[in-house]
């Protein structure tokens, strides 16, 4: 069918179409398919229409590639070859869940809609899930384009379900806005209680809601003054009747020449009630007496900050009623606007005295969709599943700079989108970190270290080379491997720039974000595993010299041996076996404390995270197992859901253990009677985010008492988790690969990091 109109997305990322140079407000046109991915395994729909924005909802099945490994069958044969790989490699089809939103101009509909129709193959769909103000406005438009029953949703309800889903499945959804600052956006860790919370919705008129639980919501107050208010009183004063162009006219204008000041009245700053010279004492308030004429631009702003300071004061006091410290605001009214999110955070925090937080959702557009999809799938369980955004199909938060026109800067005739994945096991905490709430992953804000995110971003662009050619090279057979990597490389490389211009388009920008979307940029053009083979032959050479490690080590004396199994890890993790790569002395250096633990009594459970394949796991890893069992210690050893990197795989290191139980007889028998346990991380990410882990491995951790967590390699232990928290003795072990890391850390490359923490009693 030919398309009607023109399709336009803002470069913010969501396609990664667009060319690296191009400036923000330059809009690029989109073939509609890459706007509605995957209509032909759409199952159900959910659309929330508000005044002039429709937002869409749509799950799909998604057929995507995996690397599957399994030991090769040796019946029949007498034995193995000594040079045969440890395992075979083959490549599966496996269907996973999609979340589709995509967020147009009501202008587009119709087309929308059209396109929608046509590219929906065999649907089971019969009803569709509709919210917001134009539901019924669009009611039969909708059921004559899809042939789908309209079935209306609450909108309040909708938009408190799509709030507690989002701040679940989406860290740093959540920021904090501060304008004066660089970055403007502070972005929050993922709490893990996310309940209760007040949800300030600011519409036509403000709806103030306190969420207790799911389920458990009461409407607590509100206001017939918001932002129809400021629409209405602000068409009637500047003549001006769109609501961008009004907020436009407010970011160039002085409210003083048209409010009176404190100073105005006093003369200065009120002492005896400490109120500054500043302070508002009257909106509008000179407009009564001055005999001149207001710039349309100095009344907007006036009536915005009238507006945003009455919102601010009633949600700060509902807070402070209800014991709450935390307000999300959402609405037609916020739509990531500065001006307006710079009002309300200085109204809550002059009312509250700082004591409580304007909080901002990166994906408040989408909320009243999700929900209403949510209802739509109730049958489905959605909320028994955890979900992750998918960063290479989704836009990124939009610079919404006031300096720019409403044309160059508004997202009128652009497509938003956010995709997300059901992951395959749902995810906690780890039962282990002290303080839950507090925990934040990353060692390093790449969004407030400018110095940083240049080295890292430069880092990222030159390696793209290399990843495609290792992407080509891992499927040989494959005739169209070429293209899809120069696909792979195009998209990333436009993410890339993406973060260049907005380091927060994604929520804090960090060496693992870059790395995972890194990732989801592979798997989308079907590259799912590009070191598997690598891992292979790695695996398999080192296999072969396991023996002979062992009978080396046990040759030692006690001492050297607890040294000789630490270097071992260490040097494992720079692929070169034997402590020479390493610079002396160490960097961060507890060894001494770790031996002299060791002379102590043996710890209950150890809980290891490991890091690569290879030499890393089998000559690194299984030997500081093996003596932690001699020791009478349990062992939990965790490794990733799926692939990433050269990364070892919780299905690789199953075959491991099993070819490594056949050679030792310490770790056959740790396996057999189960106080060795492989399981899986619940992660497909070079990093770890310890909020984020398999709920199997939470509650193994919890069952067995771990009372020693060991995290190796630079992802896991010094880009991640360095300055973590827990509440039980760690390890954290890296060689710093990277020389300019070493350098911010005060070290060479090759520093050793051994890092022993036991918790404060």
């Amino acid at each position: 069918m030919s398309w009607p109109g023109t399709f336009k997305m803002a470069e913010c990322g969501a396609s990664g179409s667009g060319s690296s140079g191009d400036s923000l407000d330059k809009s690029i046109t989109l073939p509609p398919d890459e706007i509605f991915r995957n209509l032909e395994n759409a199952k159900r729909f959910a659309i929330d229409i508000g005044g002039s924005l429709t937002k869409l909802a749509y799950y799909s099945t998604v057929q995507h590639k995996v690397a599957k490994v399994r030991s090769f069958d040796h019946s029949g044969k007498d034995t193995e070859r000594e040079h045969e790989p440890p395992y075979e490699i083959s490549v599966q089809e496996e269907i996973t869940a999609r979340l589709h939103f995509i967020k147009f101009e009501n202008t587009y509909i119709e087309a929308c809609l059209d396109f929608i129709k046509d590219h929906l193959v065999n649907t089971e769909t019969k009803v569709i899930q509709a919210t917001g103000g134009g539901a019924y406005k669009f009611k039969d438009l909708i059921e004559e384009k899809l042939r789908l029953k309209v079935d209306k949703e609450d909108v309040m309800t909708c938009l408190i379900k799509g709030c507690n889903f989002v701040l679940k499945n989406i860290p740093h959804e959540a920021f904090v806005y501060q304008k004066d600052s660089d970055p403007e956006f502070r972005f929050q860790t993922n709490h893990p209680h996310i309940f209760p919370y007040l949800l300030v919705n600011i519409g036509s008129g403000v709806s103030i809601v306190k969420v207790e639980t799911e389920d458990r919501f009461e409407w607590v107050g509100g206001s017939s003054i918001g932002g129809g208010t400021f629409w209405g009183l602000g068409a009637l004063l500047t003549k001006t009747k769109k609501f961008d162009e009004l907020l436009h006219l407010a970011s160039r204008g002085q409210h003083s020449n048209v409010d009176m000041l404190v100073r105005d009245v006093y003369g200065g700053a009120h002492q005896t009630l400490g109120l500054s010279g500043n302070l508002i004492a009257s909106s509008f308030g000179k407009s009564a007496t001055a005999d001149q004429e207001f710039s349309k631009e100095d009344m907007a702003k006036s009536l915005l900050h009238m507006i945003s300071n009455d919102i601010g004061q009633l949600a700060c006091l509902h807070a402070r009623l209800h014991s709450l410290d935390r307000v999300y605001f959402g609405g037609f009214f916020i739509r990531g606007h500065p001006v307006t999110m710079r009002t309300i955070t200085y109204s809550i925090n002059f009312f509250s005295k700082g004591e409580v937080q304007a909080l901002f959702l990166r994906h408040e557009g989408y909320l009243g969709a999700i929900g209403a999809f949510l209802k739509g799938a109730e049958q489905d369980n959605p909320n028994q599943y955890s979900w992750g955004e998918n960063y290479a199909g989704s836009s990124g938060l939009m610079s919404a700079s006031p300096e720019l026109g409403p044309a160059q800067r508004a997202r009128s005739g652009t497509f938003d989108l956010l995709e997300m994945d059901r992951l395959e096991r749902p995810l906690v905490n780890l039962p282990l970190l002290l303080d839950p709430p507090s925990y934040v992953p990353d060692t390093v804000d790449l969004t407030d270290d400018a110095l940083a995110r240049k080295y890292w971003l430069t880092c990222f662009e030159e390696a793209l080379d290399g990843v495609v050619k290792r992407a080509v090279a891992s499927q040989p057979d494959s005739v169209d491997a070429a293209e899809r990597a120069e696909k792979f490389r195009q998209k990333y490389w436009n993410k890339l720039q993406t973060l260049r211009q907005q380091p927060f388009a994604y929520g804090t920008l960090t060496v693992r974000s870059l790395l995972d979307t890194r990732e989801h940029c592979l798997n989308e053009f079907n590259f799912p595993d590009p070191y598997s083979k690598v891992k292979q032959r790695e695996n398999g050479v080192a296999l072969r010299c396991f023996p002979g490690v062992v009978r080396s080590l046990d040759a030692l004396g006690w001492e050297e041996r607890q040294l000789a199994l630490v270097k071992g890890l260490l040097a494992g993790n720079v692929f070169d076996w034997g402590a020479k790569a390493v610079s002396e002395p160490w960097l961060v250096d507890s060894y001494s404390e770790w031996l002299q633990r060791l002379k102590g009594p043996p710890h209950k459970c150890a809980l290891i995270f490991a890091d690569n394949s290879g030499i890393d796991i089998i000559l690194g890893v299984f030997p500081f197992v093996r003596e932690l069992l001699l020791r009478g210690t349990e062992v939990i050893l965790a490794c990733n859901s799926g692939p990433a990197l050269n990364d070892v795989t919780h299905s690789e290191s199953l075959i491991v253990a099993e070819r490594i139980a056949g050679m030792d007889p310490v770790v056959h028998s740790a396996l057999r009677e189960e106080r060795l346990l492989l399981v899986q991380t619940g992660s497909s990410s070079p990093c770890l985010d310890l909020s984020r882990l398999d709920k199997g491995l939470a509650a193994l951790v919890r069952e067995r008492g771990a009372d020693l967590v060991v995290i190796e390699g630079m992802g896991r232990a010094v880009h991640t988790n360095y300055h973590a928290a827990l509440r039980c003795e760690s390890l954290k072990l890296a060689v710093i690969k990277n020389a300019w890391l070493a350098e911010r850390l005060g070290g060479r490359l090759f520093s050793v990091i051994f890092k022993y923490e036991v918790p404060a009693e």
